[in-house]
């Protein structure tokens, strides 16, 4: 099936009618693209209803009203700065249009019969109409838009100008092959791809939720039919087939002392099954602060050591990754190295000779590790901790430091499911969900800061008896901007309440000093750490027991429940306090209650994302589903697994998308600018 069907739509906005360069510009901005496709995919946000004709004495003050009226006269304004008045009369009476621009009288002729729309107002036991929506005659009737489309919009460009524009999209929108499924279309009541559109642009009447529902999942299959595609490359793609006799592995469970959780064993069972297999892993390990990630990590390394080949282990701070490497000290049956930029001179080179003769069989450190310095004689398994603060380039640049390197990603962010599903769709996915071994519950409670003196009683009462504090603040220096307090100004606070039992770290200050503080905090030196979000990930203080988290309402919920998981790792009893502002939403007091109601990762995740769209996951600024046109995580989250196994069932029984709904397929993917996918399939 040709592509040049959709040559329409690839069409430039400025061939659409009545575009000027200045407006085509700001136009596009609005659209987000510069082709005739990108209007057609700004959708109408909500619709009004303008098929109530009204006569003018039952017109209800407050309403939007539509009405057949004659003109009967102009009454010029009184004196300056007042506007103009057309009288305007029907079977019922008489009313006024309020006009503050003269330029539009034009529209009112004497004697005109015309069809005018918009709110109208009581004004002296008079209907007032400021400022009319629409002014028609009624000769024109048939082009009155009776259901009007509201469409978001910018400065520059009025609604008039989009429903043009819109219009004249709809008009060259060609009739494209169908890539559903007849028996989706008829279960769900579809309407067509094209018939979606007009419903929404051009409707003639108020539209269920059906059209945007058909044109979402348009757009999540087309998604998801790539990730399958780039999935099922990436299987075909040649891997190394890591066996061993468990030897090393079973040593390592013993050392570990405990029965590894049930969610421990089927990560395990999928990742050994991924590195038997003769193709590449990409797997995402997730897993709540302390389930066990880094025991699976370790068992999964010691698989490819007993096939003869290199390990690594990367982490995104130093303190993390020896976190991670004192750990693999105790369990591990073979020696394990640490790198990182600190490591220097003789050390740094009988390490890098070590990896690069195969005598270091595991090797845990930071970005370090894929410097151009360092050479592996044969990596076969790469582990990267908390992936989502490496870039592609970086995690590229780690596994091209063997041949056919599985890849293995951990994450203790817990992630929603529906964002695992649009943007992790390429990797398959193993969850660790049991809350992790010997942790205490936290009791999580909400205090204003006008309250502030109560809670710095309370942290006086847990330093006395023998607890420590995280006391987490949102920015490092005081903001002009934001009414936050600064970690620097709370240190001085606590400093001179609490004296030299407080100490500060966060990411502006030198490594150095903020590894010291941390190591203060750690041997118990100090008795309270005031900190950013560095101690989020890779601080393991099992005495720390109180999580005080200021202007709670201004992080993430993944992000808080991160930080409340750096207590009850011992055996004291362990509170997270979080402090917001006298004045507190809705909505943000929802997502705090949450915290209060469950410790599980997961549902905190879900939940959060229902609350905020997608919030802000993994910590970048994002609102409904990012990356998306047409699709709503809220509105259309029940579509996502409906959108995956139909790909998959698809690409099971046409792989090369060759069939009459194969070449649709291809179409939609064009249509929707999936490049990955595009490309796969030219590979062949």
């Amino acid at each position: 099936m040709s592509l040049e069907i959709l040559a329409p739509l690839r069409a430039p906005i400025t061939s659409l009618p009545g575009l000027g360069p200045r407006l085509a510009v700001l136009l596009s901005r609005l659209v987000g693209g510069e082709t005739v496709r990108d209007v057609l995919f700004h959708l109408p946000v909500e619709f009004v209803d303008r098929r109530g004709v009204s006569s003018i004495r039952d017109a209800e003050p407050g309403a939007v009203a539509t009405l057949r009226v004659e003109v009967i006269r102009h009454e010029p304004p009184g004196r300056k700065g007042q506007p103009h008045r057309v009288v305007i009369g029907d079977a019922s009476g008489f009313g006024e249009i309020v006009l503050f621009h003269a330029t539009r009288l034009v529209q009112f002729p004497l004697g005109a019969k015309l069809l005018i729309s918009g709110k109208v107002e009581l004004f002296a036991d008079r209907m007032t109409m400021a400022h009319p929506d629409f002014v028609l005659s009624q000769a024109q009737e048939a082009g009155f838009p009776w259901i009007e489309p509201v469409w978001p919009l910018s400065a520059g460009v009025v609604p008039r100008i989009m429903r043009r524009v819109a219009l004249g999209a709809l008009e060259r929108l060609p009739e494209l092959p169908e890539w559903q499924g007849e028996s989706v279309l008829k279960y769900r009541g579809w309407p067509g791809f094209k018939a979606a559109l007009a419903a929404l642009h051009a409707p003639a009447a108020i539209p269920d939720d059906k059209p945007a529902a058909r044109l979402a999942y348009d757009e999540l299959l087309a998604r998801q039919i790539a990730f399958a595609l780039v999935r099922a490359r990436r299987r075909r793609r040649p891997g190394r087939v890591l066996q061993g006799d468990g030897r090393l592995q079973a040593q390592a469970l013993r050392r570990f002392g405990h029965m590894p959780t049930v969610g421990q064993l089927a990560a395990l069972a999928e990742i050994d099954k991924d590195m038997a297999s003769p193709h590449q892993m990409l797997r995402l390990l997730q897993g709540d602060v302390g389930s066990g990630k880094t025991l699976v990590a370790v068992v999964a390394m010691l698989r490819a050591v007993e096939a003869g080949t290199q390990a690594a282990l990367l982490a995104p701070t130093e303190i993390l990754a020896k976190q991670h490497y004192e750990v693999l000290q105790k369990i591990s049956p073979v020696p394990v190295v640490f790198l990182s930029g600190n490591v220097k001179g003789k050390a740094r080179k009988v390490i890098l000779n070590a990896i690069a003769d195969g005598s270091a069989k595991m090797v845990v450190g930071t970005h370090a590790i894929f410097q151009k310095s360092v050479a592996f004689h044969d990596l076969a398994l790469a582990v990267i901790d908390e992936q989502h603060r490496f870039g592609v380039d970086q995690r590229l640049a780690l596994s091209a430091k063997g041949e056919m390197t599985d890849l293995l990603v951990m994450t203790a962010t817990p992630i929603p499911r529906t964002l695992l599903l649009t943007h992790w769709g390429e990797m398959e996915i193993s969850r660790i969900t049991e809350k992790p071994a010997g942790r205490q519950p936290i009791t999580t409670t909400m205090h204003k800061l006008s309250d502030l003196e109560k809670v710095l009683a309370a942290i006086e009462r847990a330093i006395k008896q023998g607890g420590r504090v995280y006391w987490v603040c949102p920015l490092v220096v005081e903001s002009e901007v934001l009414d936050v307090t600064a970690t620097e100004i709370r240190y001085a606070t606590l400093r001179a309440r609490f004296g030299a039992q407080v100490t500060m770290a966060h990411g502006q200050m030198p490594p150095e000093a903020r590894d010291a503080a941390l190591a203060e905090f750690a041997a118990g030196t100090v008795k309270i750490l005031v900190a950013t979000t560095v101690i989020e990930v890779g601080v393991d203080v099992r005495e720390a027991n109180v999580m005080v988290i200021e202007h709670a309402e201004r992080f993430g919920l993944a992000q808080l429940h991160q930080l409340r998981g750096r207590v009850g790792r011992g055996a004291a009893k362990s509170y997270c306090l979080l402090l917001h502002g006298d004045e507190l939403g809705v909505t943000s007091r929802k997502r705090l209650s949450l915290l209060r109601e469950t410790e599980d990762g997961f549902v905190i995740a879900d939940e959060d994302h229902r609350l905020r769209g997608a919030g802000d996951a993994l910590g970048t600024k994002q609102s409904g589903l990012p990356g998306y046109r047409l699709a709503d995580s809220e509105k259309h989250e029940d579509l996502l697994p409906m959108a995956r196994q139909d790909a998959e069932m698809l690409l099971q029984k046409d792989a090369k998308l060759e069939s009459e709904r194969g070449k649709a397929v291809r179409v939609l993917l064009n249509l929707f600018d999936q490049r990955d996918a595009i490309n796969t399939l030219r590979a062949g």
